[in-house]
């Protein structure tokens, strides 16, 4: 940790410009995919370097299984090699990974791939790494508003606060983000966390993910160093 960053405790990512980057240089959409998967690498090792505790990624979201059916096989091929590929930079820096999502829209072989890695790495604790996988902030709420309809439907004398909703969310005991970056120079969230992210900086960035690395990650903590967190609140 450098002494001029004050380290958020969950920093989340909306990878984005995989597809632009690859097609700049008269490559396939897939290509922007694969450096992409470096780019997640070189972050995550220096999250971990800087005492980040959680760092989540939104890697496809509902709203992908829309794409053409050879770039949603692509990823999906993609994402299969590097979980496996990954185990060991897993192991030596000490990351549990986590994969939160519509997670039956994917493949059986998809769900135990994930489920072995998942457990491969449950004692790993410098850093919980998840991958927001099949994922949406609205289907997100709606499934905990089912959830917790069902609750209330079993115990009728239940009387729940605002605070009790978390824990029907996926993210349920996982903080909520410090700091959420986009790259790319879009700015929206995306149908993103939108639960979770009420409070959250967020910060937004021209470069490309392919481009994104370590330093990229790093000038992005010095600059939410500097914001003024409120909640709401008078200081």
């Amino acid at each position: 940790m450098e002494d001029n960053i004050k380290v958020p405790r969950h920093v989340s990512i909306i990878m984005d410009g995989n597809g632009r980057w690859a097609k700049a240089r008269g490559q396939r959409r897939e290509f922007g995919h694969i450096e992409g998967v470096e780019s997640v690498r070189s972050v995550t090792k220096e999250a971990v370097r800087q005492g980040v505790k959680y760092l989540s990624l939104f890697t496809f979201s509902e709203e992908n299984w829309g794409r053409p059916a050879e770039e949603v096989e692509a990823l999906m091929g993609l994402m299969m090699k590097a979980i496996h590929r990954e185990v060991p930079m897993f192991t030596e820096n000490g990351v549990r990974f986590l994969v939160l999502g519509n997670k039956e829209r994917l493949s059986a072989q998809m769900q135990e791939a994930i489920r072995s890695l998942e457990e491969l790495t449950a004692a790993n604790d410098r850093m919980t790494m998840i991958l927001f996988l099949s994922y949406s902030g609205k289907w997100d709420i709606l499934q905990a508003a089912k959830k917790m309809a069902a609750d209330m439907a079993a115990h009728p004398d239940m009387d729940p606060e605002i605070a009790d909703f978390d824990k029907y969310l996926v993210t349920a005991g996982i903080p909520d983000p410090d700091l959420v970056i986009r790259t790319s120079g879009e700015q929206r969230i995306s149908n993103y966390l939108l639960w979770q992210s009420a409070y959250s900086e967020y910060l937004f960035t021209d470069t490309l993910w392919p481009d994104f690395k370590a330093e990229n990650f790093v000038q992005a903590l010095k600059e939410y160093s500097g914001r003024d967190r409120r909640y709401g609140k008078v200081k």
